[in-house]
């Protein structure tokens, strides 16, 4: 006969970072067994935002990537620590990541580029003594006091701070706008407050050998998969009931498939649900060399979800506030594939940066406010040897361009590319430079930092709902105090936490590093606001 925990069932609404992360801690710390565990994903493939696609003929493409730091990511890596590696089964995806950035340690160099195209002396922060004062203030204030803030609110009477250095590498490090919430500013400064003082080299930054979905994604699906983790692709889940009583209580999960069919799930008196309650990289579009992406500022599947059972629970958070204003909360990201090297080695001579050991560059006067940044080569795993990638963004998308005189949206992949190249001073040579590209892949998301709108404290609904029996809520838009959201730590934290709680599994989550208490970091981060 079946143990009561054998039969159990886990739902997993999403199939991102967060959805994976719990499955496999259900199943490594939890006594669940893979094939009663279920994740629902509407997209064709699993990772959500931690994406990584395309060819040799047509070229490839990345989203995004989240950055990855050592120290403030330490769910993060307790997950990665029991993923066996894809290319070396003895080792693990940490262990290999570990050795990959001990050969290729991140230093760069070209932090900032001016409007003449020449290396900005970012080791200078820029401050004035209101700057420093203005940041210290902050980081003593309580939530309480500046929710619904935005960043400009706090440092609008000295406006100088947005023209500091320091804004500018921030600001493009973790895709802040001024308008952004300033409780996020503020846990951005306290939790990541160890590169402060390296924000101008990125010294603290992680990287994957490959891009985060062949290095992180396909390990861990494929570790589910060999456990017997049910991967439902093409499911769009709709609506979740409840019990009618005052608990929360998930009772039947409903999804349509590809066709639209209408499909429901009933949930057992055992089972468990785990939402994703929002996606920042819903409605997201694809161009090419010759097409920009089309614009959908639609509302995303994930937000109409997360209303639709906000209706019948109140307390489940506030949906709209994240996802009402796509202006707010939109960037755009390229992707180049090349023949040859020929770009990649005079960006290399640029900037005095090898492929791999460069951060972000930013070039500060870009009135798209543009970043690139060259991964050691291949990206991805279907390169070929000639082939050569790097990846870039801009967050004011809606501005004509400073040699393009269109918005970046409405731009071509190879509009983008020719704007950049204007930025490095390499347009005489823009002919031969374009004979080389395979592609150029923008994509528009329109909801890409929608979990940095301004809110209340009571936005984001509790990762584990008052009252819930056997619901989570699992994603960038739940609160965990503390944490900080855009990022691969906050999703694995998220559902280590709820799969720990729902199951009564005695075990501890990592807690939160408390780096701005720790007196030496304190005293390199006031040393650096005086360069």
């Amino acid at each position: 006969m079946e143990s009561i925990t054998n039969s159990k069932k886990a739902y997993f609404i999403g199939g991102g970072l967060a959805s994976l992360a719990g499955a496999a801690y259900l199943i490594k710390d939890c006594n669940y067994k893979g094939n009663n565990i279920y994740i629902l994903e509407n997209l064709n493939e699993i990772g959500g935002s931690n994406d990584g696609s395309g060819n040799l003929t047509e070229g490839f493409s990345c989203r995004g990537g989240r950055m990855l730091t050592k120290e403030a990511y330490e769910n993060f890596w307790d997950l990665l620590s029991f993923i066996p590696s894809l290319e070396n089964s003895q080792k693990t995806v940490k262990e290999e990541i570990t050795e990959f950035n001990k050969i290729h340690k991140t230093h760069a160099k070209a932090r900032l580029i001016d409007k003449n195209g020449k290396i900005i002396n970012s080791k200078k922060m820029g401050f004035n003594f209101k700057n420093r004062l203005d940041l210290l203030k902050l980081m003593l204030e309580p939530e309480e006091k500046i929710e619904g803030l935005k960043i400009s609110d706090w440092f609008d009477l000295n406006p100088n701070f947005f023209e500091t250095n320091f804004w500018y590498m921030w600001q493009t490090t973790f895709a802040f706008q001024k308008w952004s919430s300033l409780v996020e500013f503020q846990r951005y400064m306290k939790r990541m407050i160890l590169e402060f003082s390296r924000i101008d080299t990125l010294g603290g930054i992680v990287r994957t050998p490959y891009n985060q979905y062949v290095s992180v994604i396909l390990p861990l699906k494929t570790h589910l998969s060999n456990h017997g983790v049910n991967f439902n692709l093409g499911c769009t889940v709709t609506d979740l009931d409840f019990k009618k009583n005052n608990e929360i209580t998930v009772t039947n999960i409903c999804y349509k498939n590809e066709e639209n069919n209408n499909f429901n799930i009933e949930l057992n008196d055992n089972d468990l649900c785990f939402m994703t309650n929002g996606c920042m990289t819903d409605n997201s579009t694809l161009g090419n060399f010759n097409a920009p992406p089309l614009l959908n500022f639609k509302r995303p599947p994930s937000e109409i979800l997360w209303s639709n059972i906000k209706k019948k629970k109140r307390e489940l958070g506030n949906p709209k506030v994240f996802f009402g204003n796509p202006e707010e909360s939109n960037w755009e990201s390229f992707t180049v594939t090349m023949n040859g090297n020929k770009l990649l080695k005079k960006i290399e001579n640029f900037s005095g940066n090898i492929p791999g050991t460069g951060g972000l560059m930013t070039f500060k006067d870009s009135n798209w406010l543009m970043s690139i940044v060259v991964a050691a080569q291949p990206h991805f795993k279907g390169q070929t040897d000639e082939q050569t990638i790097f990846w870039g963004y801009g967050l004011y998308t809606k501005e004509n361009g400073n040699y393009i005189k269109k918005p970046m949206r409405e731009c071509t992949g190879k509009e983008i590319l020719s704007e950049l190249l204007h930025h490095l001073n390499f347009e005489n040579e823009e002919d031969e430079i374009m004979d080389t590209v395979i592609n150029v892949i923008p994509c528009m998301m329109p909801y890409i930092i929608s979990m940095f709108q301004p809110r209340a404290l009571t936005d984001r609904p509790d990762l584990i709902p008052y009252g819930s029996t056997n619901f989570a809520m699992i994603s960038q838009f739940v609160e965990i105090p503390e944490d900080m959201v855009f990022t691969e730590e906050y999703s694995v934290r998220a559902a280590r936490t709820a799969v720990y709680h729902l199951t009564n599994t005695k075990k501890e989550v990592c807690p939160v590093t408390p780096q701005y208490k720790n007196i030496s970091v304190l005293a390199k981060a006031i040393i650096k606001s005086f360069v």
